[in-house]
């Protein structure tokens, strides 16, 4: 499962992260709501969770936008503190599909979300991702290329996961980081030793080469007719 959690309070996204990656889900986080707005309408997500009250633009109005202009199906659940019954009236007709309060309990969150995506499941099937002859299972995280088993630490699976959702088109080292590590990016150039470790695992084996670096831009993940050598 794949979420993108728009939520300002940091103590909240790290119990978030801890308690869903370490079940195997994969997170984007989004500090403010125009953030937010920018990777649920860009990326793909199997949900979104997105708190009421946000910098820049509160929850309510980047649901409705999400709905009204960019006609978005992905499910949301609202976590806010707001526990009036107007307050939830104004959420669900912005158009969240749930809404829990805080303080909550993680699990009764994930089965929230369980629910949400077994409703979706008709709306939004598609469970893996595909290059090539590489192929990336978005339920079970599994990689593998020309049938062999690729075995990605989670921060190159993540990697993978950007790069083929957007292939063929081009990501940027700034989206790259940003998947990586939201607002807060570490020193040095961590990045490049991901992109190599994944460079290695997906085509250090296999004659073509799938990943593709772009001088001062980036990286793409694709099919490059007549290039049988990538260097980094």
């Amino acid at each position: 499962m794949r979420l993108l959690v728009i939520e300002d309070n940091r103590q909240l996204v790290a119990n978030l992260f801890d308690y869903f990656e370490s079940r195997g889900h994969v997170l984007d986080v989004a500090p403010d709501g125009i953030t937010g707005l920018h990777l649920a309408t860009t990326q793909v997500y199997d949900a979104l969770i997105l708190d009421w009250m946000l910098p820049r633009m509160e929850g309510p109005e980047v649901l409705r936008r999400l709905r009204a202009e960019h006609a978005s199906e992905v499910p949301v659940i609202m976590l806010t503190a707001r526990d009036e019954l107007p307050d939830k009236i104004a959420g669900f007709r912005a158009g969240a599909d749930d809404y829990l309060t805080k303080p909550f309990a993680l699990p009764e969150l994930e089965v929230r979300l369980d629910a949400l995506l077994l409703r979706a499941q008709g709306r939004n099937p598609r469970k893996r991702l595909q290059v090539a002859d590489l192929v990336l299972d978005l339920s079970t995280l599994e990689a593998q290329r020309a049938g062999q088993v690729l075995h990605l630490y989670p921060a190159c699976r993540k990697l993978l996961e950007v790069l083929m959702r957007a292939s063929p088109a081009a990501v940027t080292r700034q989206q790259l980081e940003f998947a990586l590590w939201g607002d807060e990016p570490p020193d040095g150039d961590l990045l490049r030793s991901h992109v190599y470790e994944l460079r290695r695992s997906v085509d250090g084996p296999f004659a073509r080469k799938l990943v593709h670096t772009l001088p001062r831009v980036g990286y793409r993940l694709a099919v490059q007719e007549g290039e049988m050598i990538d260097g980094r």
